[in-house]
């Protein structure tokens, strides 16, 4: 869940950003709810703060008259030509990481806050320029459907159900979920919850949720433990890292960019192939990605590797079968 003082200040930014105008505190109180539900001396000290935060961070905030003729009124507002930052490049991994904060904000639900802060500025009268949450947000789409309405979940308090594929178990299983939160544990994104058909604790891959995430109950239905280190948790869910491992993939010309870009070695095999050397940790990760190539790559090394990559894709054989 988005924390409310995060919420708050990106409020407070959009509703400062996107007006044409200086836009007066007396409005911000009635505008951004965190302000709304404070006594006028906390507000005065709450945005007084938040104000100085935002300036911290590098956010110039400008004073001035809210209107000409009226200079005893002063109001606040985010210049768009002082905020934006000029063109920016990136690595290839730069831009993976950047992917993956991307996904947060646009699957987060923060979308949705947004929109609200700026009906509400056109709807107090201030004339707003919505093109400039441009600069805000990143647009770069989420891979895993299941996102949204598990991250939706996470916020409400909701039980959800869908059915969970694991490598080599016959199919898909259906699981009932209290989801207390959503994080990205080495390069794959999870849910971290109780299994209410297995009563205990468990973590699962978004990427192999298969089908459409059901809720189950109504929101509140569930309270998180007091404590819970999400985090915390989803390291001794995982199993233990074996490291210094090495994978030898056999791997089409042209194809298994993600897998050349990390490897240790790359040796011609016969023409159109290569021989990747990749270092790994998770065999049922690197054999989902394998697999993912379809007929441009094939594990050789270690066994326990290619058996893994021959159950996922006899797996997604009796899936596609199924019609699942």
């Amino acid at each position: 869940m988005v924390p409310r003082k995060s919420e708050r200040l990106m409020n407070l930014v959009i509703c400062l950003l996107v007006s044409r105008h200086f836009v007066p505190k007396a409005k911000l109180r009635q505008l951004v709810e965190d302000y709304r539900e404070q006594t006028p001396d906390a507000f005065e000290k709450m945005f007084e703060r938040d104000k100085e935060e935002l300036r911290d961070l590098g956010i110039p905030i400008e004073v001035g008259a809210v209107a000409t003729g009226f200079d005893d009124e002063v109001g606040y507002r985010i210049r768009r030509s002082e905020f934006e930052l000029p063109p920016l490049t990136f690595t290839a991994q730069e831009t993976a990481v950047l992917g993956l904060a991307a996904r947060v904000w646009q699957n987060a639900g923060l979308a949705e806050a947004t929109s609200r802060a700026v009906l509400k500025l056109g709807a107090e009268g201030v004339e707003t320029d919505p093109g400039a949450l441009s600069d805000l947000e990143p647009r770069l789409p989420a891979s895993e459907p299941a996102f949204e309405p598990l991250w939706r979940a996470v916020q409400a308090r909701s039980v959800v159900s869908f059915d969970y594929r694991r490598p080599g178990t016959g199919g898909p299983q259906h699981r009932t979920l209290e989801p207390w939160g959503i994080l990205n544990w080495r390069s794959r994104w999870y849910v971290v919850g109780h299994d209410r058909d297995r009563d205990a604790t468990r973590m699962f891959r978004l990427s192999r949720i298969v089908g459409q995430v059901q809720l189950v109950s109504r929101p509140r239905a569930f309270t998180v433990p007091d404590g819970v280190d999400i985090r915390a948790e989803a390291a001794s869910l995982s199993p233990p890292e074996d490291p210094g491992r090495t994978a030898r993939i056999r791997v089409r010309s042209g194809a298994g960019n993600g897998l050349r870009r990390r490897a240790a070695a790359v040796t011609p095999d016969g023409e159109g192939w290569d021989i990747v050397d990749v270092a790994f940790q998770d065999a049922m990760s690197l054999a989902e990605e394998v697999a993912g190539y379809a007929a441009d790559a094939v594990a050789l090394e270690p066994p326990d590797l290619r058996e893994a990559v021959i159950r996922h894709l006899k797996d997604l054989l009796v899936e596609v079968a199924r019609g699942t």
